[in-house]
């Protein structure tokens, strides 16, 4: 699916994704990421669902920009990471949705576009 946005100049933006892939900007990246309208696309080689650490969210907690929210893109459909993993997002106030990432990716680009601060953590199917 393609995606078009009006202003986007200078963020990153999704502009496509598909089965194993997310288009930022135009660039293929097929590898889970973590994205940032305004930090280069972080790859998370190998990352899946059941290897994400308490510590990855907490890391991001305590990111030099900290996100309003944080989108974690599931995959191809919705499955839920164990609430504890989490935590560390709600005890900073940092609001989070969990989605399929097909549906991440359309949130992103919307809540960018409106000038959001909002990290997407993009997941695809092992």
């Amino acid at each position: 699916m393609k995606l078009h946005l009006s202003d986007t100049a200078g963020l990153n933006a999704i502009t496509g994704h598909g089965p194993g892939h997310v288009l930022v900007n135009g660039q293929r990246h097929e590898s889970p990421l973590l994205l940032e309208p305004t930090r280069p696309p972080e790859p998370m080689p190998d990352l899946v669902l059941a290897g994400l650490r308490a510590e990855l969210f907490d890391a991001i907690a305590r990111r030099d920009e900290v996100p309003e929210i944080v989108l974690l893109g599931t995959g191809a459909r919705l499955r839920f990471p164990p609430m504890a993993l989490l935590r560390p997002l709600s005890g900073a106030a940092i609001g989070y949705e969990v989605m399929d990432t097909a549906a991440a990716c359309r949130t992103y680009n919307i809540l960018m576009g409106e000038g959001r601060r909002v990290l997407a953590l993009l997941l695809f199917d092992a």
